[in-house]
């Protein structure tokens, strides 16, 4: 990709002026290099054209900048566009604007780091006595009082560097016997085992692949610069055998999951080399039987957030399937008093589960974006709509502060976001009827998605504990996505599940605030009593049941 040119404002009129001018004259200075810029943008524009990886979205990005739909950043750039008629106008500005700019921050003390001791839990913690002074001794300063022991002791942080995997090399001393051969081996440290790869390194070898998006072999060439040599075919192996060590929990995480109030869902491409190529589906013949998911080509990954009582789980499923079809296979496994559950996803048909009932609602964030897309154009129209919605969202964060039940916050939306969205409905059909949008615009596209998706976008005014967008579960799937990006695919369908499995454990425990390297390691640690009750085992309870195990 060729580095973008310095960005030169010149209007097509002034082009055309200097066109004339260079009929009759020589060019200035100035004007020779306002039209040697235009010489060099098409120059340039041609060769991103003929470059294969250059998208559209990229040509929009280097031409018009990266795009933001921070409601901030975004009302920043319409005030601009529309500063001049609202002077003319004397439009007020929005509360936004008026609001008090916030405090500038203190400059922090020397010293003051970004985070307290109290943020590195997984740290160990050492405990250093006074080398002189104990508790009880007379005060070395006033020779008078008695030294007495402070609740809070002083703090020295020290960070390390070392290899994600360390090793240790036991040299185990031998003697032999001069008279009769016989060798005698040192014994290893207890606890040491005698197996070379420790849970610990599964647990981290799946957190760096699978949390963080490290690729197998750009983790063997970083342990090789440490000289601890970790192939990334070894890497595989390990992780295989630990997911099939904990296949239960990850079954026994599809039961809990379906058990949820709210189930949020989405999908995002994937590759699967096995699957693509010279592997893909034959076309079917007269004879086979018609099957959707068989001539299907494309592969995705399937995100699936569950809300219960406050507990969130986040499931992966790759393949063919779509995540509609995913969350039919996880709604299978729901008990049928407890209901239909709410379900949480954007308007695309191949969302929904088939032969399931549920309380669909559908994003606003989607919605809301199709106004960011067009504010530029349509400047005055989009700030009325961003507006409506950013107090909609104002009001949902105040219930979330306050801790609101179901009930309490579908009341308050009821009070203060229902006049609003009745009035922004009656809005968008004023702006229909009256033709003050053109149907095939921007702005027309935009306020139809909203009309034909009215009511379930505004089942939060309906239907306690319904949410307002989908953006719970596009945050899981940014787990597939850098995945995707670093690794760039799976080999085979069972690397993808071994992928599912792991990823759904870490993200589950991020989502419930588990220290997800040491609730891997104590599933390979306790495999027996994981395979009695797998359901005491969960990110949630593991402390609790460990804590019982260790008696």
């Amino acid at each position: 990709m060729k580095p973008p040119l310095p960005r030169l404002e010149v209007s097509r009129e002034e082009l055309q002026s200097l066109l004339e001018h260079a009929r009759t004259a020589a060019l200035s200075e100035q004007e020779y290099q306002q039209l040697k810029a235009a010489l060099d943008t098409l120059v340039y524009l041609t060769q991103l054209v003929e470059d294969k990886n250059t998208t559209i979205a990229r040509l929009r990005q280097i031409l018009f900048g990266a795009s933001s739909e921070k409601m901030s950043q975004v009302l920043e750039t319409l005030a601009s566009n529309l500063a001049p008629s609202r002077e003319q106008d004397g439009g007020g500005k929005s509360e936004e604007n008026n609001a008090s700019p916030p405090p500038t921050e203190s400059t922090p003390s020397p010293g003051h780091g970004r985070n307290g001791a109290e943020a590195y839990r997984g740290a160990r913690k050492v405990k250093i006595e006074h080398s002189s002074l104990p508790s009880g001794t007379r005060c070395p300063g006033c020779q008078k009082g008695k030294l007495y022991v402070l609740a809070t002791p002083g703090v020295l942080i020290r960070v390390v560097g070392q290899a994600p995997l360390a090793a240790t090399v036991y040299e185990l001393a031998k003697l032999r016997c001069n008279l009769c051969g016989e060798v005698f081996t040192a014994e290893a440290p207890a606890g040491v085992g005698t197996e070379k790869y420790d849970a610990t390194a599964a647990s981290m070898i799946a957190l760096l692949k699978y949390g963080s998006g490290l690729p197998f072999h750009r983790l063997e060439a970083l342990q090789g610069s440490m000289e601890i040599t970790l192939p990334a075919s070894t890497q595989w192996e390990i992780v295989a055998e630990t997911a099939e060590k904990i296949e239960l929990i990850y079954q026994e995480l599809i039961q809990q999951a379906a058990l949820g109030k709210v189930l949020h869902n989405d999908d995002t491409t994937m590759k699967i080399l096995n699957l693509m190529g010279e592997n893909r589906p034959r076309q079917p013949s007269a004879e086979d039987k018609p099957n959707e998911e068989s001539e299907r080509t494309g592969i995705f990954t399937s995100g699936i957030v569950s809300t219960r009582a406050g507990r969130k789980i986040a499931l992966f499923f790759t393949g063919r399937k779509h995540a509609g079809e995913n969350l039919a296979t996880v709604l299978a496994l729901r008990a049928e008093e407890l209901g239909p559950p709410i379900q949480m996803c954007d308007a695309l048909s191949r969302n929904l589960p088939k032969n399931f009932q549920a309380v669909v609602a559908n994003c606003i964030a989607h919605g809301r974006r199709k106004f960011v897309e067009v504010a530029a154009k349509f400047p005055e129209e989009c700030r009325y709509v961003l507006e409506t919605l950013g107090k909609v969202y104002q009001h949902d964060a105040f219930c979330r502060e306050l801790g609101m039940s179901a009930e309490e916050r579908l009341g308050y939306h009821q009070a203060h976001s229902g006049p609003r969205m009745k009035e922004l409905e009656q809005w968008f059909a004023e702006q229909s009827a009256e033709r003050k949008a053109e149907p095939n615009s921007g702005l027309g596209q935009a306020i139809a998605y909203m009309q034909n998706h009215w009511a379930k976008l505004t089942l939060f005014l309906r239907q306690a504990g319904a949410p307002l967008d989908n953006n719970l579960c596009e945050r899981a799937l940014k787990k597939a996505i850098l995945h995707r990006k670093n690794a760039l695919f799976y080999k085979t369908q069972n690397g993808a599940h071994v992928g599912d499995l792991l990823m759904s454990l870490i993200y589950t425990c991020q989502l419930c605030g588990a220290n997800a390297f040491e609730y891997l390691t104590e599933l390979q640690q306790h495999g027996e009593e994981l395979s009695r009750s797998p359901e005491q085992w969960m990110p949630w309870n593991h402390c609790e049941t460990l804590a019982r195990v260790s008696q």
